[in-house]
């Protein structure tokens, strides 16, 4: 039997790479996606291919709709239909409202949450016609959630990928397709790099920041059959922030 067939949207580092090595020991047939990081999502899939799993990669950009719909579609084509996606592409670029440029809110916007409906709109088709059900999650913020101070854009495009998640989740429920979203808090990658951690860790009652490895283990979570009763869900991992 053929295992089920998981796209992770950049998955070449961080969050999306935890989450690509999680799913590829579980046994799914994990899509490495990235958009410039080549050499890095190879890695990531040989390292699936090297414990055991079956994993390949797949480029585009998620934010230019015509490249994303062609790549997913000539993917389907050669290799069948997508059972589960994790939408976890995004990228950050604070500032003050006030000085905040058009080019920061265009490319978050974009990015975080433009993403959304161009890596589903293809996929969400040959999911419905395989008739066995499937699993979307989505990764948002607790800037999505509660708001943080020089992320207005950022705030607002998480906060977006939460509407359209709980939006999506009711047309697919019948087709027993759930879309959760998990809301990560401050967790230590690359993109927490500008952040003043003394004044983020105050907001963290645990007291400590997450690890890529408890997004990907929730991740795991919501996308196996445990979960098959569960969604339009907002899941927090976040050390209690909210």
């Amino acid at each position: 039997m053929n295992p089920q067939r998981i796209l992770v949207t950049g998955a070449s580092r961080g969050i999306g790479k935890a989450c690509a090595l999680s799913l590829g020991r579980k046994g799914y047939a994990v899509t490495v996606h990235y958009r410039t990081g080549n050499t890095e999502a190879e890695a990531v899939a040989e390292q699936i291919r090297a414990e055991g799993g079956t994993a390949n990669t797949l480029q585009f950009d998620v934010c230019q709709r015509e490249q994303v719909s062609a790549a997913l579609l000539a993917e389907i084509e050669q290799n069948g239909a997508f059972y589960g996606v994790v939408c976890n592409a995004g990228i950050a670029a604070d500032n003050a409202f006030p000085a905040l440029t058009g080019e920061q809110w265009d490319s978050v916007i974009h990015t975080n949450l433009d993403a959304f409906y161009n890596v589903l709109y293809p996929l969400i088709m040959p999911m419905i016609k395989l008739r066995k059900g499937g699993r979307i999650i989505t990764l948002s913020s607790v800037s999505g959630i509660i708001g943080n101070r020089g992320q207005t854009n950022y705030s607002a495009a998480k906060a977006g990928i939460i509407g359209a998640t709980k939006a999506l989740a009711i047309e697919l429920a019948k087709r027993n397709i759930t879309v959760n979203c998990v809301a990560p808090g401050v967790i230590e990658t690359d993109m927490i790099e500008g952040i003043y951690k003394d004044e983020a860790m105050k907001m963290i009652p645990m007291q400590r920041f997450g690890k890529v490895e408890d997004v990907a283990e929730t991740v795991n979570f919501l996308m196996s059959d445990a979960a098959g009763y569960i969604t339009r869900q907002v899941i927090s991992v976040n050390g209690g922030m909210c």
